[in-house]
């Protein structure tokens, strides 16, 4: 079985990051998870701001059901894309770590 993190490429790590005490890997993944989803969350409430109120008004419920899990969906997948392509302080502000976690197999 292959790794799940072979997947995707992984960040560039710069010599002149500082040293640094290591997250286990639990809480890099849940880090992981929730930072993201967090920005996604705000992306989600700006989008629901610039909507007309005949949109929001005819949609009601549905905007909170549809529009957050598909902020979440595009905004995860841009951060996962660009990642390796970013500074290390700018994927771990919009990551919550540098490190993805590694399973053990």
């Amino acid at each position: 079985m292959s790794n799940p993190n072979d997947a995707w490429p992984q960040p560039r790590l710069v010599e002149s990051d500082p040293p640094r005490r290591s997250m286990s890997d639990r809480l890099t993944a849940w880090v992981r998870t929730v930072v993201p989803t967090l920005w996604a969350a705000g992306v989600a409430w700006l989008i629901r701001l610039g909507l007309p109120p005949a949109v929001t008004d005819a949609v009601a419920g549905l905007v909170d059901v549809l529009v957050v899990p598909a902020a979440l969906a595009a905004v995860y997948a841009l951060l996962r894309w660009v990642e390796p392509r970013l500074p290390a302080w700018l994927a771990r502000l919009l990551l919550g770590s540098t490190r993805p976690p590694s399973y053990r197999t």
